[in-house]
């Protein structure tokens, strides 16, 4: 047996969590279907889904592993750049990266 754990967030705002024992081996398709709680919330094939390990997109055959993470990914509901000028619109003041270098006299 191996202890897998399930995220997924059925709407903004609200994150599920379980940790789903199957066998080492098991498809990721298997332990989806084997979650009554997951199954229960969703509205559309698990085909239609995207999902990933750890933060990687995979297949539904791939293999489990010990401690893996079975991440279920939301579709978008707007583009992350219209999302970020709709923030700098309500704030009212230029959003600033850590991550990138001022410019030159700045």
């Amino acid at each position: 047996m191996a202890r897998v754990e399930l995220v997924w967030s059925p709407r903004a705002g609200d994150v599920q969590q379980r940790w789903l024992d199957v066998e080492e081996g098991c498809s990721v398709e298997s332990a989806l279907r084997g979650c009554a709680d997951f199954m229960a919330a969703q509205g559309q094939s698990l085909e239609h889904l995207r999902i990933g390990i750890w933060g990687r997109q995979r297949p539904l055959a791939t293999p489990l592993r010990e401690r893996d993470r079975i991440e279920v990914y939301r579709p978008l509901t707007v583009d992350p750049k219209e999302a970020r000028r709709l923030r700098y619109a309500k704030r009212g003041e230029r959003i600033v990266s850590r991550h990138r270098p001022k410019a030159r006299g700045e």
